[in-house]
C-alpha cells in the first residue's frame, strides 16, 4: 500500500501494485529535489537553527561560492528573512557586512533588496516596510548605508503625518517606520545631524497630542469623569516609543547599546577610497487609497469597512519592572515589539509562534533574560535587565489580547497560543499565568473597560478547560460579599458560565468551593442550561398542569409526525378562534407562544434538530411573524408578532443565555426577524434572562451586549453583501455594454430620433441590477435604522426621562467624579448603570466608521433633547459620541 500524494488517499493491492508504488516514490523524489539555488535560499532563511554567530562564516563562503550567481534569488531570501524573522536582523546585517568584503556581491544584493523594499512601499504593506527600516537601521549603524539617505528615508514616513485628513492607522504606522528606524540607527544619525532626533520626536509627539481625546476612550483602564489615564498601570505604544526616544536622546543614542544585539560592530568602517556608502534612492509613501465608487445616485449611505486598527492601542502593566521590562525603558520596548512582531508573524501557526516565543533570549543580548532552570550555562545578568521572558511574554501576548475596540487576530489564537506556551514550559509558563489572572482580576474593581473584563473571562474559561479547570476560587470566596452586580462578582459568573458551555454543570459545580455553590451566592445556577418549556408535562416543573398544556401537545405532536407547515397553521388558526370565545386574553401572544417554544422543543435535542425544525417550518415562522394568527393586521402587529417571537425563544432557553443569542442569530438569518427587532427586544428585556432574571432597573450587561453586537454585525453584514452584488452586477453590465458598442457598427448617418430609443435601452440598468440596488437601498435602510435603535436605547437606559419604565436612578450620578471616589460602597444599581457606560463606550468606538455615516441624522435624533438642558448623563453622551465619530 502507498500513499497517493496526488489524491490524499491509497492505492492498494492489484495487479501493478508494486509499479505503482514505484513510480509514487519516483514522483515524490523529482518534485522535492531541490536545486542548488533552493538549497542555498533555504540556508540563508535557517540561519540560526544552533548558533548565528557561527554559522555566519560558513554561510557566507557558502554564498560567495555559489555559481552561478543569482542576485535576486539571494535578495528575496534576504527580503523574506528579514520581513518574516525580524529577530534575526542584526545578523542578516552582519551577513550582508561580510558579503562587502572583496567582492561586490554584498552591494548587488542590497540594491537589489531595495527595490523590494519599495514595492511593498507602494503596496503599503505596512509592517514589512517597517522592518526593512529596521534592516537598512542596522545597515546604517554598520556604515554600509550613508547616513544622508537614511534621514531623507525616515523623513519621507514623517511627512505622512502632514497630509491633510490622514488616517489614524496611517499615521500610527508611518510613526513607528520613522521612530524605530530613528531609535536603531539613532548614535550614526545623532552624529550626523543633532538636530535630527528632535525633528522626528516633535513629529510623532504632535501627532500624538492629537489623538488626546481617543486615548480616553479606548483605554483599557480610564473613567468616566475625567480624560486622564493612570500611567502606571497602562501604556499607549507611540506613548511608549516618543518615551524612549526622548530618553534616548538625552545620551546621544548612547543606550542603544544595550538595546540590541550588534554583531557587525567588530568589523571596521570601509575606507572610502574602497567603498562608499550605498545612497538608498528617494522613496515617496502613495497616499491613502480612498474609496470612490458610488453605487448609485439615489444611495445615500455608503457601506464602510470597519478599520480595527484605527485606534490608539494600550497596554495594560501586569508585572513589576524587576519581573518585566518597564514601559519607559528603552530595551523593554525592543523586545516588546519584537513579541508583537512575532505574534503578527506567525499567527498562521501558533505551535511555532509558541516556540520561537520561548527561544527569543537566543537574539538577544546576553543576561536580558533570566537562565531556564536547570541550565547549564553561566550567564552575567546585565545591569537593569535580568528579566523573567514567560512573565514578559505572558504580558505581551494578554496585553495584545486586550486591545480596544477589537484585537487585530481573532480571540482564539492569542488563547490557544498561550496554551500552546504553556504546553512548552508549564512549570515556567504556569505561574505567570495563575500571576497575571490575580492581577486582571484586582483591576476590575479599579475600572477595568467592560469589553476587556468580558475578554478576560473567556480567556479565563478556555484556559482552564485546557488544563481540568484547575483554579483556585477559594481565593475569591471573600469577595462574595460585595454587591452582587460589583465587576469581581460578575466575572465570576460570566466566567463560570463560559466553563459551563465548555464542559457540563455537574462538573463544574464540583470544581467550585461550598460558599460558590449556594443559590445566594449567584455564582452558578442550581440547574443545568435546560430548556424550560413553558408548557411541559404535568409534574415535571410543577404538580399542576398548564393550562394549555394539552393545546401545546397538539402542537408538538404535529411537528413530531412531521405535518406541513400549511397543516400546522390550519390548527394555529382553530386554537386561536377557540382561545377567543374562552375570552382568553393575549390570545395573538399565546398562540404565537405555544407555537414558537412548541417547535423549539422538537429542536431543542441538538443544534442540527435546531436547525432542521426551522428549516422545515419556515413557512410557519413567517406566517407567525407577519403577523399571522392574528385578529390584527399592519405594520404594528407584525412588528408585535416578531417580539413575540423573540419573547417565546428567550423564554424556552431562559436558563442558557448561549441557546438564546443561537436562536436569535438563526431568526435573523432566515428572516423571520429583523436586527432592529432584536435591538428593540434587548433593550426593554435582555435583563430578564439569566440568574438575576427579576424586574430591575434598564442596564446592559455582557450577554445583552453579545445580543446587541450580533444584531448589528448581521445589519452591517447584509449590506456589505448586497453591495458586493451590486457591484459585481454593474460590473457585468458595464462589460455587456461594451461589448455590444464594440460590436455594432453605428452608421453617422442614421437619424438622430432613430437612434435615440435603441441607445436609452442600451443605458439602461439590466433587471437584475435595479433590483440589487433596490434591495441595497432597503438593507441600508434598515442598517441605519439598527444602529439609530441601538443609540436610542442608551440613551433611554443612561439619561431615562421621568416617565421611563424601570429607570435606573443611578446612571446619572456614576459618571461624577466624587461618586467614583465611593464606588467601595457602590450598591446593584450603580454597578448596572456603569457597566451599561461601559458597553456605550464599546458600541461608539466599535462601530465608528458607521456611526460617522449616518452622524447628522442620528445626531438630530438622538441628542436633541439635550440642547440647552444642564445634564451630567446628556453632556457624557454626547462627549462619548463625539470623539467616536471624530467631531471631538
Amino acid at each position: 500500500m502507498s500513499y497517493d500524494r496526488r489524491g490524499g488517499g491509497y492505492y492498494q493491492g492489484g495487479g501493478g501494485g508494486r509499479r505503482r508504488h514505484r513510480d509514487d516514490y519516483d514522483d515524490r523524489r523529482r518534485d522535492h529535489q531541490e536545486t542548488p539555488d533552493d538549497q542555498l535560499k533555504a540556508a540563508i532563511i535557517k540561519l540560526g537553527e544552533v548558533d548565528p554567530s557561527e554559522e555566519l562564516g560558513r554561510l557566507e563562503i557558502r554564498i560567495r561560492e555559489h555559481i552561478p550567481r543569482n542576485i535576486p534569488l539571494l535578495s528575496e531570501a534576504f527580503r523574506i528573512s528579514v520581513t518574516e524573522q525580524p529577530f534575526k536582523i542584526p545578523y542578516y546585517a552582519t551577513l550582508l557586512r561580510q558579503l562587502h568584503n572583496k567582492t561586490p556581491i554584498g552591494r548587488l544584493i542590497l540594491e537589489d533588496f531595495w527595490r523590494g523594499f519599495q514595492g511593498y512601499v507602494d503596496q503599503t504593506a505596512w509592517r514589512e516596510a517597517r522592518l526593512c527600516i529596521h534592516f537598512f537601521a542596522h545597515l546604517t549603524v554598520a556604515k554600509l548605508i550613508s547616513a544622508d539617505s537614511m534621514l531623507a528615508l525616515l523623513r519621507s514616513f514623517t511627512a505622512v503625518l502632514d497630509e491633510f485628513g490622514v488616517s489614524n492607522g496611517r499615521a500610527k504606522r508611518a510613526c513607528l517606520c520613522a521612530g524605530e528606524g530613528l531609535l536603531i540607527a539613532g548614535p550614526i544619525l545623532k552624529a550626523h545631524s543633532s538636530t535630527f532626533p528632535d525633528e522626528i520626536i516633535t513629529a510623532i509627539q504632535a501627532y500624538i497630542d492629537s489623538t488626546a481625546s481617543q486615548k480616553w476612550l479606548v483605554a483599557p483602564l480610564s473613567t468616566l469623569h475625567s480624560d486622564s489615564i493612570p500611567q502606571e498601570n497602562t501604556i499607549e505604544l507611540l506613548d511608549m516609543l516618543v518615551t524612549n526616544l526622548k530618553k534616548l536622546n538625552e545620551s546621544d543614542f548612547a543606550d542603544t547599546e544595550n538595546c540590541l544585539p550588534r554583531p557587525y560592530a567588530i568589523y571596521p568602517p570601509f575606507d572610502p577610497s574602497v567603498l562608499q556608502p550605498y545612497v538608498l534612492p528617494s522613496v515617496l509613501v502613495p497616499p491613502e487609497a480612498i474609496e470612490m465608487d458610488t453605487l448609485s445616485p439615489d444611495t445615500s449611505g455608503e457601506e464602510t469597512q470597519v478599520k480595527k486598527d484605527e485606534w490608539p492601542e494600550f497596554f495594560p502593566r501586569l508585572f513589576p519592572s524587576e519581573v518585566s521590562p518597564d514601559f519607559v525603558n528603552p530595551a523593554g520596548y525592543v523586545i516588546r515589539t519584537a513579541i508583537l512582531d512575532i505574534l503578527d508573524i506567525f499567527e498562521v501557526n501558533r505551535k511555532e509562534c509558541a516556540r520561537l516565543l520561548l527561544e527569543y533570549p537566543k537574539w538577544n543580548l546576553p543576561g536580558t533574560f533570566k537562565p531556564k532552570p536547570g541550565s547549564t550555562m553561566a550567564v552575567e545578568p546585565a545591569p537593569g535587565k535580568d528579566w523573567q521572558l514567560e512573565s514578559t511574554i505572558i504580558e505581551t501576548v494578554l496585553g495584545a489580547y486586550l486591545i480596544l475596540p477589537e484585537s487585530s487576530k481573532k480571540s482564539i489564537y492569542y488563547i490557544g497560543l498561550i496554551t500552546e506556551i504553556c504546553k512548552l514550559s508549564p512549570s515556567t509558563v504556569g505561574p505567570a499565568v495563575g500571576k497575571s489572572i490575580r492581577r486582571l482580576y484586582t483591576s476590575l474593581a479599579d475600572g477595568l473597560d467592560v469589553e476587556a473584563a468580558r475578554r478576560f473571562a473567556e480567556w479565563f474559561a478556555v484556559h482552564m478547560s485546557n488544563f481540568g479547570f484547575q483554579w483556585v476560587w477559594k481565593e475569591w470566596v471573600p469577595d462574595l460579599e460585595l454587591t452582587v452586580q460589583h465587576p469581581k462578582r460578575a466575572f465570576m459568573r460570566r466566567a463560570i458560565e463560559f466553563e459551563i458551555r465548555l464542559a457540563y454543570h455537574e462538573r463544574i459545580f464540583k470544581t467550585l468551593p461550598e460558599q460558590m455553590q449556594a443559590a445566594d451566592a449567584y455564582t452558578i445556577p442550581d440547574n443545568g442550561p435546560t430548556p424550560a418549556f413553558e408548557y411541559e408535562d404535568p409534574g415535571k416543573f410543577s404538580l399542576f398542569p398548564h393550562k394549555h398544556h394539552d393545546s401545546a401537545q397538539a402542537i408538538l405532536n404535529l411537528f413530531r409526525g412531521r405535518a406541513k407547515a400549511e397543516d400546522v397553521i390550519t390548527h394555529l388558526d382553530t386554537l386561536r378562534e377557540s382561545l377567543e370565545s374562552s375570552d382568553e386574553p393575549d390570545v395573538d401572544s399565546t398562540v404565537r407562544s405555544i407555537a414558537v417554544q412548541s417547535l423549539l422543543h422538537i429542536g431543542s435535542r441538538s443544534f442540527s434538530h435546531l436547525l432542521n425544525a426551522i428549516e422545515r417550518y419556515l413557512p410557519l415562522l413567517r406566517n407567525l411573524a407577519g403577523g399571522g394568527a392574528s385578529s390584527t393586521t399592519g405594520v404594528g402587529g407584525s412588528a408585535e408578532a416578531r417580539t413575540d417571537i423573540l419573547a417565546a425563544a428567550a423564554a424556552f432557553w431562559k436558563h442558557n443565555r448561549q441557546m438564546v443569542a443561537i436562536v436569535f442569530d438563526k431568526l435573523m438569518q432566515y428572516q423571520i426577524v429583523d436586527p432592529t427587532d432584536v435591538v428593540g427586544w434587548t433593550f426593554l428585556n435582555g435583563s430578564a434572562i439569566g440568574q438575576l432574571s427579576e424586574v430591575s432597573p434598564m442596564n446592559l450587561s455582557a450577554f445583552e451586549w453579545d445580543l446587541l453586537r450580533a444584531a448589528i454585525d448581521k445589519a452591517n453584514g447584509r449590506v456589505v453583501s448586497a453591495r458586493r452584488k451590486v457591484v459585481a452586477l454593474r460590473k457585468e453590465d458595464d462589460d455587456t455594454r461594451a461589448k455590444a458598442k464594440a460590436g455594432s457598427g453605428v452608421d453617422t448617418n442614421m437619424e438622430v430620433d432613430l437612434e435615440t430609443k435603441p441607445q436609452e435601452e442600451a443605458d439602461a440598468d439590466s433587471p437584475q441590477l435595479v433590483a440589487a440596488l433596490k434591495a441595497y437601498s432597503s438593507l441600508t435602510k434598515e442598517q441605519r435604522m439598527a444602529l439609530s435603535k441601538t443609540l436610542e436605547g442608551f440613551i433611554s437606559c443612561l439619561a431615562p426621562s421621568s416617565t421611563a419604565p424601570h429607570p435606573n436612578p443611578q446612571a446619572r450620578t456614576v459618571v461624577s467624579e466624587s461618586a467614583w471616589e465611593n464606588r467601595a460602597n457602590w450598591g446593584r444599581d450603580e454597578w448596572n448603570a456603569w457597566e451599561t457606560w461601559g458597553w456605550y463606550k464599546q458600541f461608539c468606538r466599535a462601530y465608528a466608521p458607521y456611526l460617522r455615516t449616518y452622524v447628522n441624522t442620528l445626531e438630530t435624533v438622538s441628542f436633541g433633547r439635550f440642547e440647552g438642558v444642564s445634564d451630567p448623563a446628556g453632556d457624557t453622551l454626547k462627549k462619548i459620541w463625539n470623539v467616536a465619530t471624530g467631531q471631538e
